[in-house]
C-alpha cells in the first residue's frame, strides 16, 4: 500500500490544493463568471481554505516545494512571453509621426519617474516605509493580464496595441531587474552586488551556448524525435541556473526569469510554447497561486485601519501613476483609447504578487502590508480589464499582408484572385516592365505591383517587402529565392513560402523547414489528381474556392476539442495539420496553438471562424 506519509506531511492538503485548482474553472464557467481571471479565483479559494479561513492547509512540505516550483515556472514564463521582436519591429504606420517603440519609451520612463514621485507622498504620509520598492510596485504591468486582454479584442497587430506591449513589456523586464539590484543593495554587501554582475555575466554566456547548441545537428535531430528533448531541454536549463543563481546568492526567481527570456531569445514555435504553458498553468502555477491565498492572514490587514485605509489609495495611485504619462497618445488617438489604455496599463498580478512575497520573506515588509499587496493586485485586477472591455473601442481585424516577390505567369494570377476575394494585402514586386501585359487585366495590375530598379535585398527591405506577414519568394532565380529566404528566417518567425525548379535543391530546402514550390511539381500533381481524383480536383479547383486553410492562433480554453471551436456552422473541417503530420478530425480531437485546419464551406462563414480563432 502506497504510505501516504512524507516527512511531517501528507498528500492531503496536495491533493486538496490541486483538486481546488481542477474546480475553479468549472465553476467559473457554470456561474458565468469569466471576467474573474483565474488566477485571481485560484488566490480567493486559497484565502478559503487557508489562515484566513478554514485552515485547512498548513505547512506542508509536498505543497510547500510545489508552491515554490510554481512561482519559480510563473517567472519563466513571465520571461518567455517577452517579445524581443517587438523591440525592432517598427512597422510603417498609418498615422503620422508615429513609432510605437519610441513612444513606449517616453511612456515607460514617465510611469517610472511619476511612480517614483508618488511613492514618496506615500512616504510621506506613513503609509509605506520603502519608497523603492514602492515604486517598482506602483510601476509594473502585467504581462499576463495585459496580452490575453490585447488578443481577445484583436488589438496586438494595431498601432495601439503594439505601444501597450511594448510598454508592459519595458515595465515587466526592468521591474524584474531592478528588484534584483534593490535586494541585493539591501545587503550592504559588495561581493553580493559582484556575484549578481557575475550571475548575469554567466547567464549570457549560458545564452551564447544554447544558441549555438540548439542550432546543431543533435537537437535538430533529436528535437524530431518522440522523446521530447525540447521539453526536457528546458526544465535542463531552468533548473541549471536557478541554481546558479541560489549558489551566487542571487533570487531564484531572477534566475528563472533570465531562462525565460533565453528560450524567447531562441524564437522557440507557438506550438511548444504552449506546451510549456500547459504544464505550468496546468499544474504547478495554480499551486502557488492557491497557496498565496492560503498564507495570507487577513486578520493582520482588518487590525491595521491605516494600510486598511491604503489600498483604495494605492489603487488610485496606480491608475494616476499610467493615466498620466499616457495622455500623450492623445495627439495621435481619442480620448476613449486613452483612458481605456491607462486603466488597462494599470492592471497587476505576477510580479506585484513575487515583489511582495519576495519582501516578506526578507523581512523588508510586514504581514499587514503584504495582505494589502495582494489584495490590491487582486482587486486590480478584477476592476481594470473589466473597465478596458467597457471603454474600449471596438477594433476592425486587420488583413493578412502577402509580399510576392517575383512577377510571372505563376504569379500574377494568383495575386489577381487573392485582390479579388479581398481576404489579404496583396503587393507583388518586380524589377520587370509590366506595363506591355497590363492592359485589359481586372483588377489593374499596377494597384498591386511595385516596380523597382534592380531585385536586391535593401530595395526589398526599403520598399516595406519583409513588412509582410507572408512572404512568397518566386522569381526564376532559384539561388536568390533560396538566399533570400534563408536570410529573412534567421531574423524573424514569418511565413515563407519559396519557389525551387530543382529536384534535388527542393529536398535540401524542405529539409530546413520551408514551404517549398515549383510549376514541375505543381503540373504533376495536378495530371495526377485529374486521372485519379477528378472529383476532389474540382472541389479544389471550383470558382467560388470552398476550401481554405485556417490556423488557430486562438482557442477559448487551455484545452480545446473541435465541437468548442466557435462559429463552425455550416462548416466541413477536413483534416487537421500538426507539425509534419495530420489527424482524420471528430468532435473530441483536441485542437492546439498552431493546427491548421483545412476547411470547406461558404467563404463568409469561414472567414467568421478564422476572424475567431486567430
Amino acid at each position: 500500500m502506497l504510505n501516504m506519509e512524507h516527512g511531517s506531511g501528507s498528500l492531503g492538503s496536495l491533493i486538496l490544493v490541486v483538486t481546488i485548482s481542477f474546480v475553479i474553472p468549472i465553476l467559473l464557467y457554470h456561474l458565468r463568471l469569466r471576467v474573474i481571471p483565474v488566477v485571481v479565483a485560484e488566490i480567493l479559494a486559497g484565502i478559503l481554505i487557508g489562515k484566513s479561513g478554514l485552515d485547512l492547509v498548513g505547512n506542508d512540505p509536498w505543497v510547500e516545494l510545489l508552491s515554490l516550483l510554481g512561482f519559480i515556472y510563473l517567472m519563466f514564463l513571465s520571461g518567455v512571453e517577452i517579445d524581443f521582436s517587438s523591440f525592432s519591429k517598427q512597422k510603417n504606420s498609418t498615422l503620422k509621426k508615429y513609432r510605437p517603440m519610441t513612444v513606449a519609451v517616453i511612456i515607460f520612463l514617465g510611469i517610472f519617474v511619476l511612480s517614483g514621485v508618488m511613492s514618496w507622498g506615500l512616504v510621506a504620509l506613513g503609509l509605506v516605509n520603502r519608497a523603492f520598492l514602492t515604486t517598482l510596485i506602483i510601476g509594473t504591468i502585467s504581462l499576463g493580464v495585459v496580452v490575453p486582454v490585447l488578443k481577445e479584442r484583436k488589438m496586438l497587430q494595431s498601432n495601439l496595441g503594439q505601444t501597450l506591449l511594448l510598454i508592459t513589456v519595458l515595465a515587466d523586464f526592468f521591474t524584474m531587474i531592478l528588484l534584483a539590484f534593490y535586494v541585493s543593495f539591501l545587503s550592504r554587501n559588495m561581493t553580493k552586488l559582484v556575484f549578481l554582475l557575475m550571475f548575469f555575466l554567466l547567464v549570457i554566456l549560458i545564452y551564447q551556448f544554447v544558441k549555438r547548441f540548439a542550432s546543431g545537428k543533435v537537437f535538430q535531430v533529436l528535437g524530431e524525435s518522440s522523446i521530447q528533448f525540447g521539453t526536457r531541454a528546458i526544465f535542463t536549463l531552468i533548473m541549471a541556473i536557478v541554481f546558479l543563481s541560489e549558489s551566487l546568492g542571487v533570487e531564484n526567481i531572477l534566475g528563472a526569469f533570465l531562462a525565460g527570456m533565453i528560450v524567447s531569445l531562441m524564437r522557440p514555435k507557438k506550438e511548444f510554447i504552449h506546451q510549456l504553458e500547459s504544464f505550468g498553468y496546468g499544474f504547478l502555477i495554480p499551486i502557488f497561486f492557491v497557496m498565496v491565498g492560503a498564507k495570507l492572514d487577513l486578520t493582520y490587514l482588518f487590525k491595521d485601519t491605516k494600510i486598511l485605509m491604503a489600498i483604495p489609495l494605492l489603487l488610485l495611485v496606480m491608475f494616476l501613476a499610467k493615466m498620466i504619462p499616457m495622455l500623450i497618445l492623445r495627439k495621435w488617438f481619442s480620448w476613449r483609447d486613452v483612458i481605456s489604455s491607462g486603466i488597462l496599463l494599470s492592471s497587476k498580478l505576477s510580479l506585484v504578487i513575487a515583489a511582495a512575497t519576495l519582501a516578506l520573506d526578507l523581512h523588508i515588509i510586514g504581514e499587514s502590508f503584504h495582505g494589502a499587496l495582494i489584495m490590491v493586485a487582486i482587486l486590480s485586477c478584477l476592476l481594470f480589464p473589466t473597465l478596458f472591455n467597457k471603454l474600449a473601442p471596438v477594433v476592425t481585424e486587420n488583413k493578412q499582408s502577402i509580399a510576392i516577390i517575383g512577377l510571372n505567369h505563376i504569379t500574377l494570377p494568383v495575386a489577381q484572385d487573392f485582390m479579388k476575394e479581398d481576404m489579404y494585402l496583396i503587393r507583388v514586386f518586380t524589377a520587370n516592365d509590366f506595363e506591355e501585359s497590363s492592359r485589359g487585366h481586372e483588377p489593374p495590375i499596377s494597384e498591386f505591383v511595385q516596380v523597382l530598379k534592380k531585385m536586391t535585398e535593401p530595395l526589398l527591405k526599403q520598399s516595406g517587402a519583409f513588412d509582410a506577414d507572408i512572404l512568397v519568394f518566386a522569381t526564376m532565380d532559384d539561388a536568390f529565392n533560396i538566399h533570400m529566404a534563408r536570410k529573412l528566417k534567421a531574423e524573424s518567425d514569418k511565413r515563407v513560402l519559396v519557389r525551387i525548379e530543382s529536384p534535388e535543391t527542393q529536398r535540401e530546402i524542405l529539409n530546413e523547414g520551408f514551404e517549398v514550390f515549383s510549376t514541375l511539381y505543381a503540373a504533376r500533381t495536378v495530371l495526377r489528381a485529374l486521372i485519379d481524383s477528378p472529383g476532389a480536383l474540382k472541389l479544389l479547383s471550383e470558382e467560388e474556392g470552398t476550401i481554405f486553410e485556417v490556423s488557430i492562433q486562438h482557442l477559448p480554453y487551455r484545452s480545446t476539442f473541435l465541437r468548442q471551436l466557435p462559429n463552425l456552422e455550416n462548416l466541413l473541417i477536413l483534416r487537421i495539420y500538426r507539425g509534419q503530420s495530420y489527424l482524420i478530425p471528430h468532435g473530441n480531437t483536441e485542437i492546439r496553438l498552431g493546427d491548421r485546419l483545412l476547411v470547406s464551406g461558404p467563404p463568409e462563414h469561414i472567414e467568421a471562424f478564422r476572424a475567431a480563432v486567430s
